[in-house]
């Protein structure tokens, strides 16, 4: 479990929401995330969707990851699949798996915090065609994560990790897309992309992934 999401269990969430206060750029929000409790049997359902999705898109997509396998490891050093720890339900650490867009040696920050100059050449079109993302399905058929919701983080991104865990998101799977990208709320927003995937959580139904889904796979929709 994350250190940060430990000790706000630990002591109530006091400390960690009187640092909250004190910032000025943090307002009082309502906890969208508590008017719903996540029931075995709605888990049980976002489980059964992400495995009937999950499974068939792999396997649709072995062939454009081999064609990208083979680019990534023809135009520049290095591994062709990146494995990178992040945060994922109640702060336990995974390792979330993508195509390797960077040159080897990049520094781990967060995606919005990464030099464009880091970016390899066919990286940036496997990031425009989300097609770096697709061994992320593998993460989902584990069981580390689900088809929709709130985006992994890095461990180092404190202030996010602080707004998931106070309104209740760190309670859910992180997600290869969510409410967030789909209105195109990325991290450099801490606290506006935590209270859409708040908005999420309060508001889930598996007719709200499917157009989650719908929404990143056709942005027009």
């Amino acid at each position: 479990m994350h250190p940060l999401i430990e000790h706000f269990q630990q002591k109530g969430g006091a400390i960690l929401l009187r640092k909250m206060r004190q910032d000025k750029t943090i307002e009082q929000f309502p906890r969208f995330g508590e008017k719903r409790n996540r029931s075995r049997r709605v888990e049980r359902r976002k489980r059964m969707l992400d495995l009937l999705i999950a499974v068939p898109a792999l396997a649709a997509a072995l062939p454009f990851l081999a064609v990208s396998a083979v680019l990534v490891r023809a135009t520049s050093e290095g591994p062709v699949v990146f494995a990178q720890t992040r945060v994922g339900k109640d702060g336990r650490p995974f390792r979330c798996y993508k195509l390797r867009t960077m040159f080897s040696g990049t520094p781990s920050v967060p995606t919005h915090e990464t030099s464009a100059s880091a970016v390899t050449p066919i990286g940036y079109l496997l990031r425009r065609s989300k097609v770096d993302e697709l061994p992320q399905l593998w993460n989902v058929i584990r069981g580390d994560m689900s088809l929709v919701g709130p985006r992994p983080c890095l461990p180092v991104q404190d202030r996010l990790i602080l707004h998931r865990t106070q309104l209740g998101v760190s309670s859910l799977k992180p997600g290869i897309t969510g409410i967030a990208q789909a209105r195109g709320i990325d991290m450099s927003e801490p606290l506006r992309c935590a209270r859409a995937d708040a908005e999420y959580l309060g508001d889930w139904s598996l007719r709200l992934d499917l157009a989650i889904l719908g929404r990143t796979i056709l942005p027009g929709l």
